[in-house]
């Protein structure tokens, strides 16, 4: 297969596949490599050069085999930003980015939420144990399975259907999920957040899958609260969340809203998971491409997404030699200007890979 630079397969490693991205993705991708590398975790990585560049040069955006490639040799994926204006349809990032989450089944996106330092939130008062909450978001239904119609287009009487897909079977794992890792990680409480007040039909299926998913959870605490009124909890008192389990829309954006509360996308780290199979793991941020090749983006996404990836593979110890690392970077603004700090990205990311 042309394409992607390999090292030496040492069987007793595990292999993880880089597809760095374009834009700032494959600056701030380098950075977390070279800080996973700090660490000496046994890892190997296969990089991939599927992005903009490739798809501009031949037209691929996935090679015909290239998910079953990536299920059988791998253990892990890791994934830069994509996107280029070069390519305004973005073909390149829907087919690799969604080709991923959809055709590997990878149906869980996992964002944790925590503030490392006060000073990154822009809550009065907010202390980084006041900041600690986990997003688990649906991530192979809902309306991204892309299916709907136009008809009449371009004209007055246009109509436009978006299809909100929701099985039982899809809808049960990720509730499940939720409460199996809240169990796992001491967390107390799991909140389901829907709109089902208006969607009744999902909704409908949201809110019976969950009362019965949480019977067989009786040691924590099952709760439920509008998508809307968890938006204004989450900015009044994000104390009071721990585990928020939800479908792929609204996934997709309290997410976002929540990485405002721990210092902006810079600093998100997600997971696209199915236990037991090859996962994928991506910083959340855009490729930002008027930031590309500057030396100005915040690794630390990146960087944070890399541990996520360690801890995924049984790698801990490394895992939590990252995350003090990064904490390290954050509270003596060893950072890039958007936290704090003065350094580049690069800069940072040597700094973080010397504290490891």
């Amino acid at each position: 297969m042309i394409g992607f630079q390999s090292v030496s397969q040492d069987k007793t490693k595990k292999k993880i596949a880089v597809v760095p991205g374009d834009g700032i993705g494959k600056e701030v991708i380098a950075e977390a490599i070279k800080v996973v590398r700090a660490t000496g975790a046994p890892v190997e990585f296969t990089e991939f050069d599927w992005g903009a560049d490739r798809y501009l040069k031949d037209g691929t955006t996935i090679p015909v085999d290239g998910f079953a490639m990536l299920g059988r040799d791998f253990d892990a994926i890791l994934v830069g930003a994509l996107g280029d204006p070069r390519v305004p349809s973005n073909i390149h990032a829907k087919e690799i980015l969604l080709g991923m989450r959809f055709k590997m089944d990878l149906y869980v996106n996992l964002r944790p939420v925590k503030l490392l330092d006060e000073s990154l939130c822009p809550l009065k008062n907010m202390t980084p144990k006041d900041v600690d909450f986990v997003v688990v978001r649906e991530n192979t239904e809902g309306p991204y399975v892309d299916v709907g119609s136009v008809e009449k287009q371009g004209t007055a009487d246009e109509v436009a259907r978006q299809e909100d897909y929701n099985t039982r079977k899809g809808v049960e794992r990720i509730i499940r999920y939720a409460f199996e890792y809240a169990r796992r990680h001491g967390r107390k409480k799991v909140l389901m957040t829907d709109k089902s007040n208006v969607m009744t039909y999902a909704g409908g299926l949201w809110q019976r899958t969950f009362r019965e998913v949480a019977g067989e959870y009786s040691d924590l605490q099952a709760q439920h609260m509008y998508v809307d009124a968890l938006c204004m909890h989450m900015v009044r008192d994000p104390r009071q969340f721990d585990v928020i389990v939800t479908n792929n829309m609204f996934g997709d954006i309290i997410t976002d809203l929540a990485a405002g509360l721990q210092g902006g996308l810079g600093m998100a780290a997600s997971g696209n998971i199915h236990p037991g199979r090859t996962s994928m793991f991506e910083p959340v941020h855009g490729s930002a491409p008027p930031f590309a090749g500057k030396n100005i983006a915040n690794p630390i996404g990146a960087i944070s997404t890399a541990a996520m990836m360690l801890e995924h593979l049984g790698l801990a110890r490394e895992a939590e030699r990252i995350n003090q690392a990064v904490l390290a970077a954050v509270r003596e603004k060893k950072t890039t200007q958007d936290i704090g700090g003065k350094l580049g990205t690069r800069e940072a990311g040597d700094w973080i890979a010397g504290k490891v």
